[in-house]
């Protein structure tokens, strides 16, 4: 059964092994890449042939709506190492929203930056969060 983008989340892990929600995000980047491409092709093969080389992976970009309180929050974190991690799901009760990962919880460690992104006329000012992971995105049992 297919899944709706509603209820993900952007993670942080704190203190212990507890995760928190870091921000309200708008959109959530791709969590892999394809691999390299290494060619195997020989003089005797009539069409190139290749094997998976290495998995590439960009910086993680994510999209949120601009707010004081949460840019400073996110301008404290950068420069350091930190666990994150996208969560799928989460629980409603009384119109909280509570996340779960019920559906995935896609962990890794990396450094943040952020920065407000240009507008135009009657548009809601966001920002751009970038994690550049250092470890690679794992599924969590």
């Amino acid at each position: 059964m297919a899944i709706s983008t509603y209820k993900i989340f952007l993670m942080k892990k704190g203190e212990g092994s507890t995760y928190a929600k870091l921000i309200n995000i708008k959109d959530f980047p791709d969590l892999g890449g394809s691999p390299e491409m290494l060619e195997t092709t020989t003089l005797s093969d009539k069409m190139q042939t290749y094997i998976p080389g290495i998995q590439s992976l960009d910086a993680l970009e994510f999209t949120a709506n601009y707010t004081k309180e949460d840019y400073t929050t996110l301008k404290a974190l950068e420069g350091v190492e930190h666990e994150y991690a996208v969560w799928f799901g989460g629980t409603e009760t009384g119109g909280v929203i509570t996340p779960t990962g019920s559906d995935g919880k896609f962990e890794f460690k990396g450094q943040l930056s952020a920065f407000p992104v240009g507008g135009g006329v009657n548009e809601v000012v966001d920002m751009t969060v970038t994690i550049a992971p250092s470890t690679p995105i794992e599924l969590a049992e």
